[in-house]
């Protein structure tokens, strides 16, 4: 089976760039077989911080022969009135490399049959292989020496070894070869027979070069280590990705600190560790030690600098976190608010000053809708951004909320406020926990809706490319609030009440509102297509103030899911649509007069119609009595001429199919769905 290997060598990558970089690579290489016709059994993606490396198995060693039939130019174009061909006709020929008498006439034109060779894969990969690397994409590229080209970080070594033999090519100046680098401390030559031999000579050499192998290694490593000392290892997703991508030979090792670290809030502590030195915290009984595993890049046993370098690291910003604490604490969290007047919220749009004021309002609004409490609702939107101004966060940025929260708490606040300053945050990612009080729902929907109506206000909306201050989070956050947690908002009246408190003069508001109101049903739609299917979701937002009852819009399209498929669905929908086609643009308050039905079908749909009364009606009932309906409206369609020559009578008719047509609108838009 043939096997082609390239690894790209470089200066230490950033982390981030790891994972994207070979993601891009591998499919760059994907791309260039599957256009060239080649097929394979599999691309295996190897990477550490210092290399990018797949492995290309099953491949077949040269592009089919292909035959195309080329058109020409037109006959009177193409030959002379002798027969001879034109000047344009033997630069056809030549162009497409076939001689004159190859050529045939067809349909008034003259063609061509052009058989193409197929290349080897060795000449593929030598012509594409320096382009696919260099056109992998990330922020912050970088140029070195005197090259033009640009990269992440500078290239030093390229291994291409296709099957057992070097396939020699260059990307950036450098020449390849079968000798890549093991550690740093090991060998600055590994030599690779094949690509089979990749991953054991490098392993032979402190390099494990498979990211999930060496994921496991140091999931498994940490757990072992820990359970020295009888403890748990706190591993974030985030955290031990980075880890993951920052060492090629991780090896644990435990380390400690004084206990007196542990009287600051726990998050701080864990911040520090976890977030800006990349520790691994380690928690018995619930309770977080003063330990820490770190992962080292190191071969030996010697391990006493390596730990004391990290305690002392760890010590000096517990030392600062500490400080900034104790500094805080001296006064309650409110004295902060008025501080916040220092801090720009956005350009144009006022201080975080201004901002809570403007919180606070549309949480009394809110609390008010919704008939809830306000008072402990109020004081968490007065204190919500408060810790910004702290000089913890001021240090430690991923705090805020956090240690607003602690700072409450210290400064004897109800214990509603100081679980709604922290989760007023709440989501913090796509897959994240919601707000569980009320307190954070509340101060977080306003918070957030504040902040969207201000991105659109400036003409800042989200693009494919940028998403201002996270307004597709916010966004998406509001959403999931309010139906997952079941709360009577009319999110279209708090759009425009957002608006009317913006700080700056809006020309057009009622342009700003749809711009809003669109981007929130986009991201609903989007949203409820991971579960659902779309025409089910577009039936249930089209044609319906969706945004004033979002509850509402998830009961209909939870129960319309169940009923889609079934054969009593079908029926019901086409009837629905019958009376769609027909009263489709015809609008009107006047109920059909029963003096003016001259057919029995008129008044059984009549009375069909009137014993529907669809706004006291769970949608179920509502569903199963316009499904009883289906038959009487088939009748209707059969026996009566909706479009009557005497106006009276055709208008009383659409009066008829108009208040039916309302009932149906009131579970859905019939004419979204593809059946």
């Amino acid at each position: 089976m043939n096997k082609y290997l390239l690894e790209i060598g470089t200066e230490e990558l950033p982390y981030k760039f790891v994972d994207s970089g070979l993601a891009q690579l591998k499919k760059s290489f994907e791309k260039l077989l599957n256009d060239n016709q080649i097929g394979y059994t599999e691309i295996k993606a190897f990477s550490t911080p210092r290399r990018l490396a797949v492995i290309i198995e099953g491949f077949e060693e040269k592009q089919p022969d292909t035959v195309k039939i080329v058109k020409g130019p037109i006959l009177n174009i193409a030959y002379d009135d002798k027969g001879n061909l034109t000047k344009a006709g033997e630069g056809f020929a030549r162009k497409n490399g076939v001689e004159a008498s190859a050529l045939y006439k067809e349909d008034n034109y003259i063609w061509a049959k052009v058989e193409q060779k197929g290349k080897s894969i060795k000449e593929l990969f030598v012509e594409n292989v320096e382009t696919l690397v260099l056109k992998l994409q990330a922020p912050y590229f970088m140029r070195w020496a005197d090259l033009d080209v640009k990269f992440q970080r500078p290239i030093r070594w390229v291994v291409s070894l296709l099957n057992d033999e070097e396939l020699k090519l260059s990307i950036a100046g450098v020449e390849s070869s079968r000798y890549s680098r093991g550690h740093r401390f090991k060998s600055d030559k590994v030599e690779i027979k094949n690509p089979d031999s990749y991953e054991q000579a490098l392993f032979d050499n402190n390099v494990v070069v498979d990211s999930k192998r060496r994921k496991d290694i140091i999931v498994e490593s940490a757990k072992k280590e820990a359970a020295k000392i009888g403890a748990e290892v706190y591993m974030d997703d985030g955290l031990l990705e980075e880890v993951t991508n920052i060492c090629e030979w991780p090896v644990p090792v435990i380390c400690g600190f004084d206990k007196k670290y542990l009287d600051i809030p726990e998050k701080v502590t864990v911040t520090v560790m976890a977030v800006h030195q990349r520790y691994f915290p380690l928690y018995k009984d619930g309770k977080l030690l003063n330990n820490f595993i770190t992962i080292t890049n190191y071969i030996g046993n010697n391990f006493e600098n390596i730990k004391a370098g990290n305690e002392r690291v760890v010590v000096a910003r517990l030392d600062d976190a500490i400080f900034f604490f104790n500094e805080d604490t001296q006064k309650p969290l409110v004295d902060f608010v008025e501080d916040l007047k220092g801090i720009t919220f956005q350009k144009g749009m006022g201080s975080m000053f201004d901002k809570t004021n403007r919180i606070v309002a549309l949480s009394k609004y809110l609390a008010e809708e919704i008939r809830v409490p306000s008072a402990t609702i109020e004081r968490t939107a007065l204190l919500c951004k408060a810790d910004l101004v702290t000089k913890l966060v001021f240090e430690f940025t991923e705090l805020q909320g956090f240690i607003g929260s602690d700072y409450a708490a210290h400064a004897g606040e109800t214990a509603d406020v100081v679980k709604g300053i922290k989760e007023h945050y709440y989501p913090l990612g796509s897959d994240s926990e919601l707000a569980e009080s009320i307190e954070g729902q509340i101060v977080g929907i306003a918070d957030k809706i504040d902040t969207i109506v201000a991105v659109f206000a400036e003409g800042k909306k989200p693009t494919g490319s940028a998403d201002p201050l996270g307004v597709r989070r916010a966004t998406l956050g509001i959403i999931k609030t309010i139906t997952q947690k079941g709360l009577n908002i009319n999110l279209s009246k708090l759009i425009e009440k957002s608006i009317n408190m913006m700080p700056v003069e809006i020309k057009d508001k009622s342009a700003l509102f749809n711009d809003v109101k669109t981007f929130f049903e986009q991201r609903l739609s989007i949203y409820y297509a991971e579960q659902y299917r779309h025409d089910v979701i577009d039936a249930c937002v089209s044609g319906s103030e969706v945004l004033a009852d979002l509850t509402d819009f998830a009961q209909r399209v939870d129960f319309l899911s169940d009923k889609v498929s079934s054969p009593e669905f079908v029926a019901l929908n086409e009837a629905a649509n019958r009376i769609i086609r027909i009263a489709k643009d015809y609008k009107t308050t006047q109920l059909p007069d029963v003096a003016l039905f001259n057919n029995p079908s008129e008044q059984k749909l009549m009375e069909y119609t009137k014993g529907i009364d669809a706004g006291k009606l769970s949608y179920k009932e509502l569903y199963n009595e316009l499904s009883k309906s289906v038959k009487a409206i088939d009748e209707f369609f059969e026996n009566v001429l909706v479009m009557d020559k005497d106006e009276k009578i055709k208008n009383n008719r659409l009066n008829l199919l108009y208040s039916l047509k309302l009932k149906f609108e009131k579970i859905a838009d019939f004419s979204k769905f593809v059946i």
